[in-house]
């Protein structure tokens, strides 16, 4: 008894750092966050998966976590323009990381035109963060300066604080993913059933940047150096445990690129169109042949004009694989490409099958690159 008490009483005397709470966006933030945390606790997701990141109504569950969280990690405004004012009005004591403006970020533009004419992956002067040998040491994590000596990424200036990129606002209505019913407990889930349609998909205008920047491997890899950063300031009890996972997440995520390098580089030159312009990141890094999409940036469902001018597209390029999203009809992709040789695949950017945890971010961009690589091989 003496024994216990002595417990009871060195217990109620002795302070334990709290872990701090932590809020983020979609799952492969979600995942990449959970990753860097390993060990020490584990942060909560706001939008659930498979639920369109924009316009989402939040459970008072997710809404509460904003509110309690001391970080909170999301893509930024482009992605989740309705977070901007809960941000302020729920989590205005937290510290809000928003990972587009990471250093060493590559930045690629909304593209416009049926056939994209406007943007064939001349991408400003981002096209590779360097040769990556110099991954190996990672220390500092954060800004990356060993990811290639960016004095050869042209003109960062422009894109180095991202003070353009503040409201993107106008970036609309991304990766729709749409009811998912089945996601636990959507009864509290306000008004949901505005996410079904999802015409509003997208919703970018001219001169935009495109926010799906989670889906090139090496912004992964920036942004879990940083991350681990910021994890670091707020709680420095848990920074080496922080610095630890994050070296071993960016060395799982560079040898996930080198072996997709391997996959994509015989599938280069097949020609294939999108249903949603999501997928910029991967074209641009493998050097992949996307013609089209069939969703212009204004999210408008497309015409008979422009649903002409996509099959003549679609004839002309040769096209040999329409990738759908699960989440979204894809019966225009099927007006587009009835009755030519072209294969149906499908796409998921936010791995919403897949399940949440460290290692969903990896499994989504292997995900993608296997499916791809069914629809596009000979």
């Amino acid at each position: 008894m003496r024994r216990l008490s002595l417990l009871f009483s060195l217990l109620a005397t002795t302070s334990f750092a709290e872990v701090p709470r932590v809020a983020t966006d979609i799952a492969p933030v979600h995942s990449l966050v959970a990753a860097i945390m390993d060990g020490a606790g584990a942060p909560d997701l706001i939008i659930a998966p498979g639920a369109s990141p924009h316009g989402y109504a939040m459970r008072p569950s997710e809404a509460r976590n904003l509110a309690e969280a001391d970080l909170v990690i999301w893509v930024g405004p482009g992605l989740t323009p309705w977070l901007a004012d809960p941000l302020e009005s729920l989590a205005g004591d937290a510290v809000h990381f928003t990972l587009m403006d990471v250093e060493g970020t590559r930045v690629l533009p909304v593209r416009e035109g049926v056939g994209f004419e406007d943007h064939h992956h001349d991408h400003g002067d981002h096209d590779d963060h360097g040769d990556h040998d110099d991954h190996g040491d990672h220390d500092d994590h954060g800004d990356h300066d060993d990811h290639g000596d960016h004095d050869d990424h042209g003109d960062h200036d422009d894109h180095g604080d991202h003070d353009d990129h503040g409201d993107h606002d106008d970036h609309g209505d991304h990766d729709d993913h749409g009811d998912h019913d089945d996601h636990a407990d959507h009864d509290d889930h306000a008004d949901h059933d505005d996410h079904g349609d999802h015409d509003d998909h997208d919703d970018h205008h001219a001169g935009g940047v495109d926010p799906h920047a989670w889906l090139d491997p090496l912004n992964g890899a920036a942004w879990a150096g940083a991350i681990s950063k910021q994890l670091a300031q707020i709680d420095p009890e848990n920074a080496a445990l922080y610095q630890k996972n994050a070296l071993s997440l960016i060395q799982n995520i560079l040898a996930h690129e080198a072996k997709a390098q391997e996959t994509f580089a015989p599938l280069q030159n097949r020609p294939f169109v999108v249903l949603h312009d999501a997928f910029q990141y991967v074209e641009a890094r493998y050097e992949l042949n996307a013609v089209a999409s069939v969703h212009d940036s204004e999210a408008a469902s497309p015409g008979a004009a422009r649903v002409a001018q996509l099959r003549a597209h679609v004839q002309s390029e040769g096209v040999v694989c329409a990738f759908a999203e699960p989440q979204l009809n894809q019966g225009l992709l099927i007006t587009v490409t009835e009755g030519l040789p072209v294969k149906i695949g499908t796409l998921d950017p936010l791995g919403a099958d897949l399940p949440l945890g460290p290692s969903q971010y990896l499994d989504t961009l292997n995900q993608l690159a296997a499916d791809m690589q069914d629809c596009l091989a000979e």
